[in-house]
């Protein structure tokens, strides 16, 4: 069964020549427009996380928090949202905690929520989303819900054992922005059964080696996924690739790098599938029993030109 999987696998990560066909390569451009490398990306500039919640009571929430490279160590944005209510409820519009530490309370339709964190001695990697020495701590009706960094510097904060033991909560989106370049990088857990393990998904743009036109490479841990060539006529598509047994869809939009006006930005989606279709070498029974776990992620890179000023 698993050889089947495998098959799978090669052909899922297969970009069709039929796709790639297009005009001539002489009525292409040579390369990328010069607004999209004329700039080199270091790392994203923004980043958002999307977790969902559940309180005892059963109720769902989903919770955003968003890091901005230019408000580092100050604060961060987070924004309430309601997943079971097509209404907008009172309170979901997004809030700045502008300090690098304190408490804010807020009332989201009928749920108070508190909110924690201290950013003072937070470590940063390459982009604005801190990866320890910090701690955020979000409560509703005195639960705790999502406890995101250090438990010890949480503890000692509070001077004993802390409530965030337990707590359960799920990576449901991601969303990274980045400015200029031609390679975006970053380091995701699909999610999937078993251990977690983050994967390298590395993006890049350039000149393809045939015909001189730029073209479009996804890479997972180093392996290459698939390829995209004549980019400029096939700006748009989807993709299906496969990582740690979970089938992924993946779609690009380089529309505007090529034709749109002002900011230029394209858009890299990856999404994991959900319910029975997730995964291809598990029973049925299985899938079922572990669907509650599983849950559904989407990872979104956004990559603008040298020309997008980020508003502060």
């Amino acid at each position: 069964m698993r050889s089947i999987a495998t098959c799978y696998s090669e052909h899922a990560i297969r970009v069709s020549d039929s796709y790639c066909s297009g005009p001539s390569s002489s009525s292409v451009q040579s390369s990328l427009p010069r607004s999209v490398r004329s700039m080199s990306s270091s790392g994203p500039i923004e980043i958002t996380s999307t977790y969902r919640i559940k309180l005892s009571s059963g109720k769902q929430l989903l919770i955003s928090l968003t890091w901005q490279a230019s408000f580092l160590r100050q604060g961060f944005i987070i924004e309430f949202s309601d997943r079971t209510s097509r209404e907008i409820p009172p309170g979901s519009s997004p809030r700045r905690l502008r300090k690098s530490n304190g408490s804010k309370s807020f009332q989201f339709s009928d749920t108070t929520i508190d909110v924690s964190w201290d950013l003072t001695f937070a470590r940063y990697d390459s982009g604005p989303e801190p990866v320890s020495g910090f701690y955020v701590v979000v409560q509703a009706d005195s639960e705790v819900v999502l406890f995101l960094g250090d438990a010890c510097s949480y503890s000692e904060k509070r001077n004993g054992g802390g409530d965030e033991d337990g707590v359960e909560f799920a990576l449901v989106s991601r969303r990274e922005q980045f400015l200029g370049g031609t390679a975006y990088s970053t380091r995701v857990i699909f999610g999937g059964t078993g251990p977690a393990r983050a994967h390298d998904v590395l993006i890049k743009c350039g000149q393809d080696d045939g015909n001189g036109s730029p073209a479009l490479t996804v890479f997972v841990d180093g392996k290459k996924m698939f390829r995209v060539q004549r980019l400029r006529w096939n700006f748009r598509g989807n993709q299906t690739i496969f990582v740690d047994g979970l089938l992924i869809d993946t779609m690009w939009d380089v529309h505007d790098w090529f034709f749109g006006a002002g900011i230029g930005c394209a858009m890299f989606f990856f999404r994991t599938r959900s319910g029975l279709d997730s995964r291809l070498w598990l029973e049925e029974e299985n899938l079922q029993r572990n669907e509650v776990e599983n849950t559904e992620f989407s990872l979104m890179i956004c990559a603008c030109n040298s020309n997008y000023s980020p508003n502060g």
